[in-house]
């Protein structure tokens, strides 16, 4: 898969959250899980966190589930320094993917529960549709 195509089907999120302690509660929880894993929904985080100290990013392996009559997608969650306060985290398929509507919602649904398991507020832009929605059904 090129470059270019995977950026289409990606999923990219920053955080607000200090990069060391966003890899600290990736750690603690891939510890307490079988094998090395962490399940968010149906989905599987696996194994340890590779880090490359040179470029100061982690990456671990996922299981993207889409639905019980699909096998999961092969995925990279790279776990970027952003700022001092800030991480940036970006969900990659591993393989070729057909753009579905399951797809990308089985996407922004993992990375939502993983900013939500961390204890991250979701940014302001998507707060900020909440309450254009919820003005706008008054």
């Amino acid at each position: 898969m090129t470059r270019q195509l995977a950026g289409g089907l990606s999923f990219r999120q920053i955080v607000s959250i200090p990069f060391d302690t966003c890899l600290a509660a990736l750690d603690s929880w891939q510890l307490t899980g079988p094998d090395g894993e962490l399940r968010l929904g149906h989905s599987l985080l696996l194994g340890l966190i590779e880090r490359d100290h040179r470029s100061g990013t982690g990456r671990i392996e996922v299981r993207l589930a889409r639905g019980p009559l699909r096998p999961p997608v092969r995925m990279r969650l790279n776990i970027d320094y952003w700022s001092p306060t800030r991480t940036a985290l970006e969900l990659i398929p591993r393989q070729q993917v057909r753009p579905s509507a399951a797809y990308f919602a089985a996407g922004h649904r993992l990375l939502d529960s993983l900013i939500s398991t961390i204890g991250v507020p979701r940014p302001a832009p998507q707060r900020l549709e909440r309450r254009l929605y919820q003005s706008s059904s008054r």
